[in-house]
Formats: structure tokens, sequence, C-alpha cells
């Protein structure tokens, strides 16, 4: 009986170790697993940074995967595939620094846009006027980001879509290409966000509309760049009363020469009042 208990004894210190190691590799089997992202986990760094920084890792590893697999499977190279974008994105992860990227928003791009590439492609060549085979693959990587987001992340204005895609054509593309992209992308916006389009549209014809209704004031001037003296004259003073200029010559004023009129009527009229004196003085000597 005693020998069976330590037979159970040593089995059973045998399978714990077995068990642990099992537990262990069902955790690691399960993590490296199909992972299904979400932009608003908090374990990611959410900020607009964070997401502008996913979309140019993005931008990098669909290029590299139109470069490699998408290229060889258009030329029907199948064996020669073998440059997946999971694995594409494992690489990206283990080789730079990620802790300031989204990488939820990030691994949903790279998952997801070279799953619907067929569908963004034809949304893209309904707009543009050259084969989408000829296009630049930078350009053709940020159009492909622009299309899904514009197709697939409602709640991205489609403003800061466009404004996104400049960013990145700034960043990785040739000088002229934003002319192209913008094109596309704002044909696109119409089409996809029509609803928004025209709610923006409207909105900036109410503001445009409020500018030009507001009065413009205007200030006469001279060619001297001297204000004119008839507005002056035309302001009352605090007593009510009209300014008087030193210009105006219908103002009446009072001269030296009526004091002067005034002081000899009135020596006159003494005189006159003399000769009274007298006469009536010499009527009186005579009575």
């Amino acid at each position: 009986m005693t020998d069976q208990l330590k037979r159970a004894i040593n089995a059973a210190k045998t399978e714990q170790p077995n068990t642990e190691q099992a537990k262990a590799t069902g955790i690691a089997s399960s993590s490296a697993g199909d992972q299904n992202f979400d932009m608003s986990e908090s374990s990611y760094k959410t900020s607009h940074t964070a997401v502008r920084k996913a979309r140019r890792f993005a931008m990098q590893g669909l290029y590299e995967w139109l470069v490699t697999d998408r290229r060889f499977d258009i030329d029907g190279k199948l064996g020669w595939k073998d440059n997946a974008p999971h694995d594409i994105a494992a690489r990206t992860r283990a080789t730079n620094a990620m802790h300031t990227v989204h990488i939820g928003y990030y691994h949903e791009m790279m998952r997801d846009i070279p799953e619907q590439i067929e569908a963004l492609d034809v949304l893209i060549s309904q707009h543009l006027d050259r084969d989408i085979n000829k296009l630049d693959t930078v350009e053709h990587a940020i159009l492909l980001i622009g299309a899904y987001e514009l197709q697939n992340r409602l709640e991205i204005p489609y403003k800061v879509v466009l404004d996104e895609a400049m960013k990145l054509n700034n960043h990785f593309g040739a000088t002229d290409a934003h002319k192209l992209i913008n094109a596309v992308l704002d044909k696109m916006a119409v089409e996809l966000r029509e609803v928004e389009v025209q709610a923006d549209t409207k909105a900036n014809l109410r503001t445009s509309q409020k500018t030009a209704a507001k009065p413009v004031v205007k200030t006469d001037t001279n060619t001297d760049n001297t204000t004119d003296t008839r507005s002056i004259e035309e302001k009352p003073t605090a007593s009510n009363k009209p300014r008087i200029s030193a210009n105006n010559t219908n103002v009446k004023r009072n001269s030296a020469s009526k004091a002067s009129a005034n002081i000899s009527d009135f020596k006159a009229s003494k005189k006159d009042n003399a000769k009274k004196d007298d006469i009536t003085s010499d009527e009186k000597s005579q009575d």
C-alpha cells in the first residue's frame, strides 16, 4: 500500500509540469491567433497623433505588400508569394518603437485593406484618368487608405481624411502627386459622404452670405489725406451749437468800422443836442 502511494505521488509530480507547460502553450497560441482590434480600446494610444502614425506605418506596409505579394498575384506568380500583410505587420512591430502608435488601427488597416483591395480599387478607378496599374505605388497606397476611411470610418470627417492623405503624400509622395490624390478623394467623398458634403457646402454658403451682408463703412478723404472740413462743420458741439469754421465766409462778424460808426453817431447826436440848447437860451434872452 505504501509503495502504491509513493508511485501515485511521483506520477502527480511529473504530470504537474506538463500541465503548466500545456497551459502556457495554449495561452501563447491563442495570443498568436486571429485578433480583432478596435479603435476605442483603451490599451492603445488613441490620440490624433497616434492615429496619424498608424496611417504612416500602414502606408509603408501596404507599399511593401503592393510591390511583392500583390504584384505576384496580379502577374500570376503565386509561387513567389511569401510576404503576407500580417507578416509585414509583425516585422514592423518587432523592428520599430510602436509605443506611440495606435496599434489597433494599424492592424485593422493592414488586415482590412488587403482583404477589400478589389472593391477599393474599383472605387478609385471610377475617378481616375488612367489605369490603376499605372499609378505610382505610393499614390496607390495613399488612395487605398483614403478610400477605406471614407467608406468604412464614417466617424472620421471627410475633410480630415483628405487632409491626412495630403500629409502622407508630403511625407512619402512626389511633389505634384497631391493634385491627383486630392481630386480623386474629393470626388469619392461626394459619392460616399453625400449628406456630409452637402451639409458642409450649405454651412459655407451661409457664412459667405453673412459676410457679404455686413455694411462696409467708408470715410471720405481728400487727395492730400486730410478729412473733409464739411463733415466737421456739420457735427454739433456739446452745447448743441454749430461749430464755426474759419473758412466759412458766410458768417458775419462785428468789425472795428461798425464800432467807429457808432461813436460818430453818438458825437453827432451830442452836437445836435448842444445846438438845441443854444437856441432855447437865445429865445429866452430876447424875451
